[in-house]
């Protein structure tokens, strides 16, 4: 929990990660792009402040302790939302898998979500572990790459029959909030793979589902908040966002929440520090203390308070996950007025 100003923050990391990025699981004959993946990773890091950046021996294979750490003795962390990415194309155990995930998870229970992934590329055998992971873990979320390679395909859409055919299956299995990476690219990706457009169609088809577009689609922010405001079921995920653009980026970034809270709304935008890319403690902070400047571009765009900002710091995830917030978390009901204050007005 983060208090301020004597106000609390229940705060719900609803993107973080525990990766394997080191030489021992890279897959022979694709060193390159295994190595050059977690290179592309570890140069977002240099958005941070100066004296949070690691080397990069400790940011290929960071440590269950540092992660604990980082997390949640220092980071003001409630509840983490693990988000998998595999990419068996480059590391023979994978990125970031749901079972690397779950056994932290089994050492310290109550304090991650565990969100699984599929890839409709996979087929009848995707599905199975699909189900096998929602049945073993509890998952009510998955987390899609759709510009990861597989086997010779470098990406693919939502609006994709065979997307359809999982996202079908991921309702009837119970998952409910699908969390798609839309923002800047690692190379070798391919940017175009990332665009939102095939958010709008799903959203629309599959109202049931929640879709926390990860990264708000940058650079494409206008694209992304002109499709949100019409889809009452994606939400804006603010990974990278603030931990990208807060520090290093400054003016973009009171722009880019200004977009968010004009078009989206403080109700829509949840939480994520992407560790460990970046550590969450200097984000929370400099989140709750952010401002926009008095300036007149900045004029038109709604103001974010104190109540909004524990909303996107936690409640809103918590909302989605239907984690328990304690009572002196939550914010306060308003008070109806009382009949008999009302006013007879004559002319």
């Amino acid at each position: 929990m983060y208090e301020k100003n004597g106000e609390k923050y229940f705060v719900v990391d609803s993107h973080m990660h525990f990766w394997n990025a080191g030489p021992d699981n890279w897959v022979p004959g694709a060193e390159q792009y295994a190595k050059g993946w977690i290179e592309c990773f570890h140069a977002y890091q240099s958005l941070a402040p100066k004296e949070t950046h690691w080397p990069i021996e400790k940011f290929m294979s960071y440590t269950e302790d540092d992660l604990m750490k980082d997390v949640f003795e220092d980071g003001y962390v409630d509840v983490a939302i693990f988000q998998p990415t595999y990419l068996k194309e480059w590391y023979t155990k994978g990125f970031n898998t749901t079972e690397q995930n779950a056994d932290l998870g089994e050492k310290h229970p109550g304090m991650f979500v565990l969100n699984t992934r599929f890839d409709p590329r996979d087929g009848d055998v995707g599905l199975e572990e699909l189900k096998a992971n929602v049945d073993r873990y509890g998952s009510k979320g998955v987390k899609l790459y759709t510009a990861e390679w597989n086997a010779g395909s470098r990406g693919y859409k939502l609006t994709d029959p065979a997307a359809y055919r999982y996202l079908e299956k991921a309702q009837e299995y119970g998952i409910k909030n699908i969390h798609v990476h839309k923002g800047p690219t690692i190379w070798p990706l391919d940017k175009d793979a990332f665009d939102v457009s095939d958010i709008d169609h799903a959203a629309t088809d599959f109202p049931e589902l929640n879709f926390i577009v990860e990264h708000v689609g940058l650079p494409r922010i206008e694209d992304f908040c002109f499709m949100a405001t019409q889809e009452p079921n994606v939400y804006a995920g603010l990974s990278v966002v603030i931990g990208g653009l807060m520090a290093a980026r400054p003016h973009f970034f009171n722009k880019v929440m200004g977009e968010l809270l004009f078009w989206v709304g403080e109700d829509k935008m949840t939480f994520g520090s992407d560790y460990g890319i970046w550590e969450p403690k200097w984000q929370i902070e400099g989140f709750v203390d952010w401002e926009f400047p008095d300036l007149p571009e900045f004029a038109d765009y709604p103001r974010l308070g104190v109540e909004g900002k524990k909303k996107i710091l936690g409640l809103n995830a918590a909302k989605l996950y239907d984690i328990k917030v304690p009572d002196e978390l939550q914010l306060k009901a308003a008070t109806p007025a009382a009949q008999d204050d009302a006013k007879l007005v004559t002319q």
